[in-house]
């Protein structure tokens, strides 16, 4: 029986190390890719180990002419922690509405936001959105596009946060209410502090998102090239109008891309999962 049981375990954790292999490998591929020069990786694209490791990319996309660097990253970092603030505050505050509040409709209000998860608008929206942002002079910058953010539903959001508020005892509500607190400074002070778990999984789900997006701020500063996002830029490189695109460059500023998130997770990991498996459970 125990035979049968560590064979069992062994062969689990052989799946497990193979999907983590195979998971990891675009990352270490990107990773040690960025250690190549340009005419290594366009001649030996299969190998994943550099023969003449070099910090050349590194500093390359520092003073390359191709890109701003900095320009973009701070316009990057501006604009996601922008998204994700809107994000998460809108999230939070809704969540907390749908979980307490007690007004005519709610069940049914809930329940068309949550069908909403269900439909699939894809780029459909794009074009109305457009117009709405040229109409107030935002279709042409970044700042549309986190203008935009603060008008998206997060239902995925908002379930999570109703979810994890459900499981608070309405005795909190209760005794901030007999201390003199209404409905919005009970949030403030009574749940908002317990809210830490899913607070912390929404913004590293947001911040992800957020960083990562590359659509709409392409589109909002198509003639406004001062404004791109550092995955807008990279992604740029591949049409530079050279021979050939400069792969040691997007593998070097991707790799330095993957900072930032992984940041943020540790500093939120702690609450990553509580606050995953909690939002969820109850409803």
């Amino acid at each position: 029986m125990k035979k049968k049981k560590l064979l069992i375990d062994v062969l689990i954790y052989i799946v497990l190390i193979v999907v983590l292999l195979v998971t990891l490998l675009p990352l270490i591929y990107t990773v040690l890719g960025s250690f190549k020069s340009n005419m290594e990786i366009l001649v030996h694209p299969d190998r994943l180990l550099p023969l003449e490791p070099t910090l050349a990319s590194y500093k390359e996309i520092f003073t390359s002419e191709k890109m701003d660097f900095l320009r973009m990253l701070s316009y990057s970092v501006y604009f996601t922690l922008a998204s994700t603030a809107i994000s998460v505050g809108v999230g939070t505050i809704t969540g907390y509405v749908f979980a307490r509040a007690d007004f005519p409709g709610a069940k049914i209000i809930f329940a068309l936001f949550t069908a909403t998860m269900f439909i699939s608008v894809s780029g459909i929206t794009i074009y109305p959105v457009l117009r709405i942002m040229n109409a107030v002079g935002l279709g042409d910058s970044i700042h549309g596009v986190i203008v935009k953010t603060f008008f998206g539903v997060g239902v995925v959001r908002i379930y999570l946060v109703r979810g994890f508020v459900n499981q608070l005892p309405k005795e909190l509500d209760e005794a901030a209410m007999i201390d003199g607190c209404g409905f919005v400074s009970t949030f403030t002070r009574v749940i908002l502090p317990n809210l830490k778990p899913i607070v912390a999984t929404l913004t590293i789900l947001a911040f992800k998102a957020n960083w990562n997006e590359w659509y709409l701020p392409t589109l909002f500063t198509a003639s406004r090239p001062e404004q791109r996002t550092l995955m807008v830029g990279l992604q740029a490189l591949k049409n530079t109008g050279d021979m050939a695109a400069s792969w040691n460059l997007m593998l070097a500023g991707a790799t330095f891309s993957m900072l930032p998130i992984l940041i943020v997770y540790g500093v939120c990991n702690k609450y990553f999962v509580e606050g995953i498996t909690a939002g969820a459970v109850k409803g």
